[in-house]
């Protein structure tokens, strides 16, 4: 027998690792669709974990929440208790103070009235001299004692009391005639306007600071522009105003016609 007929009558699997590799897909094709589902429920596991953390999370949070309320509750009632303490003594002393009070009244009610003699108030002077008013006594039998002593016809004392009363009258009508009074002053601004930009500014100023009266006094200035080159002297000035008015101003200073144009009173100020 040969070797060929040999392998021909022996039965020998010349396909076995076709299916190995067969069963090797099928094993791991069901094991793929199996895995989707395992990791489906740890997913839901997961999810479930998480949601029992964040329901603890939010206890904890709610009772620490809860014990801050608490807390701030129990500090406003101390501060209530306390308030409402002080506000029960405050009372207590105003009732105390009350009852005193009521009951000095009560003493000065029961007590008699004391008639208190009537004295002459005196009457100052300027000098510091003193003259007593005659004033009328409460009790019926004085006035009719003084009913009986009054003298018909005057008396030497009443004549210089009035002498001596008008004396010091007329002094002290002197004296205060001497003191000065208030003096009404006024702050004026002046705006005076030359001819044309050729017009000298520097004298134009002292002309019009040449202008001079009592209770006239000058102050400060400075040029203004106008326009077209042309500038305008801004002075200030004090015046009395019993003694200088702004019609007696303009009047003097338009006087230099060479220089000045017009014045014009910009602003006026009581002082």
């Amino acid at each position: 027998m040969s070797s060929v007929d040999f392998l021909s009558q022996e039965k020998i699997w010349f396909d076995k690792p076709r299916y190995d590799e067969a069963e090797r897909r099928f094993y791991e094709r069901t094991n793929a669709s199996s895995q989707p589902a395992q990791d489906d429920g740890a997913n839901s596991i997961l999810q479930d974990i998480a949601r029992a953390r964040e329901n603890i999370q939010k206890s904890l949070a709610g009772s620490s929440s809860t014990a801050a309320d608490q807390g701030e509750i129990i500090c406003r009632i101390q501060s209530l208790e306390l308030e409402n303490h002080s506000l029960h003594r405050v009372v207590d002393d105003l009732r105390a103070a009350l009852s005193k009070l009521e009951c000095r009244v009560s003493v000065l009610e029961k007590s008699p009235a004391a008639v208190t003699p009537v004295t002459t108030p005196s009457v100052p002077y300027t000098n510091g001299t003193t003259v007593q008013q005659k004033t009328s006594a409460p009790v019926k039998d004085e006035e009719e004692d003084d009913d009986d002593d009054i003298d018909l016809f005057g008396s030497d004392d009443d004549e210089e009391a009035e002498k001596l009363k008008e004396q010091r009258l007329k002094e002290y009508a002197e004296k205060k005639a001497k003191k000065p009074g208030i003096i009404a002053k006024s702050s004026i601004l002046l705006d005076v306007k030359p001819w044309d930009d050729e017009t000298d500014m520097v004298k134009l100023e002292e002309c019009v600071r040449s202008v001079q009266a009592d209770g006239l006094l000058w102050g400060t200035s400075k040029l203004v522009p106008v326009g077209y080159g042309i500038k305008k002297l801004q002075i200030a000035c004090v015046v009395e105003d019993d003694k200088v008015g702004t019609d007696m101003l303009e009047e003097e200073i338009t006087k230099f016609e060479d220089f000045i144009q017009s014045v014009d009173v910009a602003a006026f100020n009581k002082i």
